[in-house]
């Protein structure tokens, strides 16, 4: 009843501002973190932006509380940059009989949820933790499959792709909430239960409490056997002519990224067992990884078929999970690095096509979905392994390339908005091929592809690409021309501007830290301060 005086109360106002032409009031239904509706009419700013319809009662998003990046250069990745928060601001949802509500939803059913669209959310949400419900809304995956909480909210394919601990170990380099780690680790032991629970799932079966879905991994000696769409990869030309079942490069790569993460966590909050236990598990994964999966000869980690362990030679940009989880060497990860800016696989204008364009599967004009459309998780993705072994100028120019390519799309095709994936040969959103035609893509998808318009804006093109509250450290590659840099950046308790104009960078800052610019160091206090850097 008190929602419904609300909003009449609401549309009268509206009603009368209409009559007398004056400027529109907006209405704010705020409910933040309770089941509370209160209206009010207020002036417009322009830091506020209307929620997209659906979104619950939670308000208008104020940009004042948002990173703001600053790139004249670029004046195009700034809108584009908005745009991405408004749409992601659309995706916070509220619903009654889930642990985590608000949280943050992909953008395709209101019923269900996905494992891996969450996680790599959380890598945009970080920037904004205190208003995005980002590492909050892993709890509607942990509680129900660990701990059988019943949801509302269907889980679709448990055994989708998990790599928990790595979200948790970057949200926790931006946020600097050790209790958080601390309570996931050695309370809950959710990283370590996850791990456990993975490597002992059994392909057909189902579970009570989201038993639409069945399992479709299973872990065999060296690896594990996987099923397209709980991949994530629904129609990729993977495990073309393998013999026996597909033993899937990735499912591997990630739990040896599970294992790498939790190691770390664990040292953080000082519980020697657990790094020692994940480290083993670390190490036993690297090593099938270089033993069975590594073609020397390509210079390419593949999928195998499990029959006789014989390469399935289909290249995708998954090959990346193994320089993120640390696997390849420095000489290896130089082969798999060569790949990134080959035209004939993933480089080029469009960088990051989700199959190698000289695949005989590989859809130039359209991109079919995982057969050559462009995906800002994998994107995402495989820029931060470039980073991991020092090919940061790689890192930027595929990353501004896409981001160009993602403008363009938003600029020049109707609807104007950001999509579930790309062309790989056009700015354009890719197709999937049905039977009986073409079908585009999700619009609005922000969801995981704002990775690209906010993430890696803001770490490759304009070059934060290490923000650690956890030692007080920003690191900034500064590239680029003319005026350049981020404002209202939050990472730990520390708020500060960071912007530079040529040679002289004005900081401004509520604590000390310390930033690092091109590999110098520069101590900064609390207030405002001014550096001439070479």
């Amino acid at each position: 009843m008190a929602i419904q005086l609300s909003l009449e109360l609401c549309a009268r106002c509206l009603k009368k501002n209409q009559m007398m032409k004056r400027r529109i009031f907006i209405t704010t239904l705020t409910c933040l973190w309770i089941f509370t509706a209160i209206a009010s009419c207020k002036p417009a700013d322009e830091n506020i932006v209307t929620p997209s319809p659906g979104t619950g009662l939670k308000g208008e998003l104020n940009k004042a509380e948002l990173p703001q990046p600053v790139f004249s250069e670029n004046q195009n990745l700034i809108d584009l940059y908005w745009k991405a928060w408004e749409l992601a601001w659309g995706r916070v949802k509220y619903q009654t009989g889930v642990f985590q509500s608000p949280y943050m939803d992909e953008n395709l059913w209101d019923d269900t949820i996905w494992i891996w669209d969450t996680e790599f959310m959380v890598l945009f949400c970080k920037y904004a933790p205190h208003i995005f419900p980002g590492i909050e809304s892993l709890n509607n995956f942990y509680h129900p499959i660990l701990n059988q909480v019943p949801s509302t909210l269907r889980i679709q394919h448990p055994d989708n792709p998990a790599f928990y601990s790595w979200v948790e170990y970057e949200y926790y380099k931006m946020t600097g909430d050790k209790e958080h780690i601390k309570r996931l680790l050695t309370e809950e032991r959710f990283l370590q239960r996850h791990y456990y629970w993975f490597d002992n799932l059994k392909r057909g079966t189902k579970f009570n409490n989201f038993g639409h879905s069945w399992i479709g991994l299973e872990k065999r000696d060296i690896g594990y056997i996987w099923s397209w769409t709980p991949s994530g990869m629904d129609n990729t030309p993977r495990g073309r002519g393998r013999k026996g079942e597909l033993l899937w490069m990735d499912a591997l790569a990630q739990q040896a990224t599970s294992a790498l993460y939790i190691t770390r966590l664990a040292e953080e909050v000082g519980d020697a067992a657990t790094a020692r236990e994940f480290k083993n598990l670390y190490n036993h994964n690297k090593e099938l990884l270089n033993t069975y999966y590594w073609d020397k000869q390509d210079g390419f980690y593949y999928d195998l078929s499990e029959d006789d362990h014989s390469f399935v030679k289909v290249k995708t940009p998954t090959v990346y999970w193994a320089m993120l989880a640390e696997v390849a060497d420095a000489a290896q990860a130089q082969r798999l690095a060569q790949y990134a800016t080959d035209p004939n696989t993933f480089g080029g204008e469009y960088p990051w096509p989700s199959v190698s364009r000289d695949d005989p599967d590989y859809n130039h004009e359209i991109g079919d979905y995982w057969r050559g459309g462009i995906w800002l998780p994998l994107a995402y993705m495989a820029t931060k392994a470039l980073e991991k072994y020092g090919y940061y100028d790689m890192a930027y120019e595929n990353s501004y390339k896409l981001l160009t390519q993602m403008y363009d799309t938003y600029a020049q095709f109707t609807p104007h908005t950001i999509w579930e994936c790309y062309s790989p040969s056009r700015p354009r959103p890719s197709e999937r091929q049905r039977e009986n035609g073409r079908e585009l893509v999700s619009p609005d998808f922000c969801g995981w592809s704002a990775l690209g318009p906010i993430s890696l804006f803001i770490e490759n093109v304009i070059g934060f690409y290490n923000i650690d509250a956890t030692k007080n450290l920003v690191e900034w590659r500064k590239t680029g021309h003319g005026e350049q840099g981020i404002k209202n950046l939050r990472f730990g308790n520390t708020v500060t501007d960071i912007v530079a104009r040529d040679n002289e960078v004005t900081v401004n800052s509520n604590a000390v830290y310390t930033l690092k610019i091109n590999g110098i160091e520069y101590p900064i206090k609390a207030g405002n301060q001014t550096l001439l850097i070479p």
